[in-house]
């Protein structure tokens, strides 16, 4: 029986780098041989550093109490794609909430976050936001890429095309919050900048809007950060300080100890059960308050 492989922060921070700063593989091979001291072991340590496409979803597509569709319907622009899930069980209309996926685009773990969120009572929509370029492909290094060719403002328009078509969804009571994960939870901070009508916002370690754009917000806040996400939290101060300067409404937890996409069970070296938990309960908890 072999030792499973050690894996250092170290390591963990140069994948943090290749995944949202240089999208250079080989760069980033040759970096973690050097770490792990040899191909062998980084080719070993690289799957687990990743997300895994394979990992077993915590709610099964077939759950009985949950009615999922790939939907369609009016962007900005253009058509957008997405994954629709609603609990088959509601008895009165229910607050709605837009999922954004992370910078691999709409892949099945997102679609397992949508339908967890769909069980926790609400109508659950998880957009494609690449659906501009076709739609989110299989390769997630190739789905990396296509992010560099989205225009922000265009992409925060299409968000908030979908808050409004979610609003009107028959079964919804017009509320519509928006939780979204790493680049989503960014896409988060700044559909909050534009949008007047979102009801709630929650950011899983996402990057912070301008302080300048902070004024316009309506929508209270949510914002989880991990500990060791240097990158990420480097922005956490000037973020909270406009807040409080133009009086909003938010709450900022720090979870010590674990790292940028702590929340992604398909990632085995960056997922923490426990923070992972804690946040999912505030988030709901959160969403329950404002989209009752």
């Amino acid at each position: 029986m072999t030792d499973k492989p050690k894996i250092t922060q170290a390591m963990i921070d140069a994948y943090d780098e290749y995944t949202h700063l240089s999208l250079d593989r080989r760069k980033f091979m040759e970096k973690l041989s050097l770490l792990a001291g040899s191909g062998a072991a980084a080719a070993a340590i690289a799957p687990m550093l990743a997300a895994s496409g394979a990992q077993a979803a915590i709610v099964p597509e077939t759950d009985a109490r949950l009615s999922a569709e790939n939907v369609t319907y009016p962007g900005a622009k253009g058509e957008m794609k997405g994954y629709l899930v609603t609990p088959k069980a509601a008895s009165a209309p229910l607050g709605s909430v837009i999922v954004i996926h992370e910078n691999r685009g709409l892949n099945e773990h997102i679609r397992d976050v949508a339908r967890r969120m769909a069980l926790e009572g609400f109508v659950a929509l998880a957009p494609d936001f690449l659906s501009p370029q076709g739609g989110t492909p299989a390769d997630e290094d190739k789905a990396r890429e296509m992010f560099s060719g989205l225009d922000m403002n265009a992409t925060v328009a299409d968000a908030e095309a979908t808050r409004v078509w979610l609003s009107k969804r028959q079964g919804a009571n017009g509320k519509v919050g928006a939780v979204g994960f790493c680049w989503g939870g960014g896409l988060v901070n700044r559909l909050a900048t534009k949008s007047a009508g979102l009801n709630a916002g929650v950011a899983y370690y996402g990057a912070q809007p301008p302080a300048e754009d902070v004024p316009p917000i309506k929508a209270p806040l949510l914002l989880h950060y991990a500990g060791l996400d240097e990158r990420i939290n480097a922005g956490i101060d000037a973020y909270r300080e406009a807040l409080e300067a133009n009086g909003k409404t938010f709450e900022i937890f720090v979870y010590d100890g674990v790292n940028h996409a702590f929340n992604n069970d398909t990632s085995s070296a960056r997922y923490d059960k426990k923070a992972a938990d804690l946040a999912w309960s505030r988030t709901v908890d959160f969403f329950r308050k404002n989209l009752g």
